[in-house]
């Protein structure tokens, strides 16, 4: 397929980040990649046909990015379209499932895996099985809301009881759900347990990445949510070893926001790059585990370091975003630090810029290991050096809990030019 300068996406996954498929979609080196984005979490989680927990973008096919480069990705704009949304906290329903809500959905009724539902009414009891009639959700809320946004896209408004079952009649417009999504809406639960909450919107990218080594249920690639592929007794089933093939593009990572660029390994040819999950507003954490998933448009440009090898993502957040201690150094600073090495006799002062690794493990520890141990290995240094700079001269932050984290710190010129970083790094920080 010949490569275009912008590809338009529309299309999605079945939940199922498979390297095997054919890539419908390419695009060329600095070309640009707009999508129509589906939402995230919630409306996969109750429609038993998504084998992934969610319905991501079909990947796209990176002109010239091989085995061992990554891919630049410049996250140009982020549009939400939803006029309101409904999340909460979750509670698996036993006899739903074989093994993994999120993957294989099991109809207690009559048994199928995966099966097609249809809606009935509104409320809890309204995804139906389409062979039985049986409730099927694999998930049940345990407090949960629907939200409502202004024009403007600035600010949210919980709804209550009689608000919240309106738009239940009509999720999928409400919603603004592409035409090619197959995902139920979460609003058709009608949920409105914490009514007349303000909220402010700053939408990000949930999920944004490149393709695994080996199919993933798109939910899973990330070292936590991984963890429920390990021995399980559905298809997607694999080892320790095995769920080394992702790439952590489920991230929850809340500076994956508009202006900010993620640096992603490619271990496919083409590196596959695809997006989704849009949220409309996440505090550190995902505490609750979920949150207002909203459809948008997404607009990226794509660029590809050759031989630049990572072992996951790196990103660049926008200089707002970064943790004090990681912000780039004024004139004034920089003045004051020549001051200083004059009166210590200091010969040579660093240059550093700001770097930020996704550590990804089964709890918090783990991932912030992984961040470290990654950032090590990239620059050939050890971790107590990247423990010292992140401690003096960066932060560890959440990206979700139980295991995504952002190792962040400022690291040396010399070590981003060793790896072909440099220029990149420089263009988004230099003041």
């Amino acid at each position: 397929m010949t490569a275009k300068q912008t590809v338009y996406v529309n299309r999605f996954t079945d939940g199922i980040l498979d390297p095997s498929k054919e890539m419908e979609y390419v695009v060329k080196d600095g070309g640009f990649i707009v999508a129509n984005t589906a939402p995230g979490c919630w409306g996969p989680m109750i429609t038993p046909k998504l084998k992934g927990g969610h319905e991501v973008t079909r990947p796209v096919f990176v002109e010239g990015a091989e085995v061992g480069d990554a891919i630049a990705i410049h996250i140009k704009n982020i549009e939400v379209t939803s006029m309101a949304s409904g999340s909460g906290n979750d509670q698996p329903v036993e006899g739903h499932f074989n093994g993994d809500p999120f993957v294989a959905a099991k109809c207690p009724g009559c048994g199928t895996t995966n099966p097609e539902t249809v809606i009935k009414g509104i409320g809890e009891e309204a995804v139906r099985c389409a062979k039985c009639d049986t409730v099927i959700t694999p998930f049940s809320l345990t407090h949960a809301y629907s939200i409502a946004f202004n024009d403007e896209k600035s600010v949210g408004l919980t709804l209550n009881k009689q608000a919240s079952e309106t738009v239940a009649k009509d999720g999928r417009t409400y919603m603004n759900t592409p035409e090619q999504s197959i995902q139920n809406s979460i609003l058709t639960l009608a949920p409105h347990n914490m009514p007349g909450v303000i909220a402010r919107l700053r939408p990000f990218l949930g999920q944004l990445g490149t393709t695994p080594a080996r199919a993933f249920p798109d939910s899973h690639n990330a070292g936590d949510f991984g963890q429920f592929l390990l021995d399980a007794p559905h298809d997607y089933s694999m080892t320790k070893e095995e769920l080394e093939d992702r790439t952590d593009g489920h991230m929850d990572v809340n500076r994956v926001r508009t202006g900010a660029i993620l640096i992603s390994p490619v271990k496919v040819e083409g590196g596959g790059v695809y997006v989704g999950d849009m949220h409309a507003m996440q505090g550190d954490g995902e505490i609750a585990g979920h949150t207002a998933d909203v459809a948008g448009i997404v607009s990226l440009q794509v660029n590809v370091l050759k031989n630049v090898n990572l072992e996951g993502p790196v990103l660049l957040p926008v200089t707002e975003d970064l943790p004090h201690l990681a912000k780039p150094f004024t004139k004034e600073e920089k003045r004051q630090a020549i001051a200083l090495s004059e009166q210590w006799g200091v010969g040579e002062i660093e240059d550093s810029y700001p770097i930020s690794f996704i550590g990804s493990g089964v709890d918090l520890n783990e991932a912030t290991t992984n961040g470290m141990e990654r950032a090590a290995n990239l620059f050939g240094i050890t971790v107590p050096e990247v423990m010292n700079r992140a401690t003096i001269n960066g932060s560890i932050e959440i990206g979700r809990h139980p295991g995504v984290v952002t190792v962040t710190f400022l690291a040396p010129e010399s070590y981003l030019k060793e790896k072909g970083l440099l220029d990149i790094v420089k263009n988004q920080y230099v003041l």
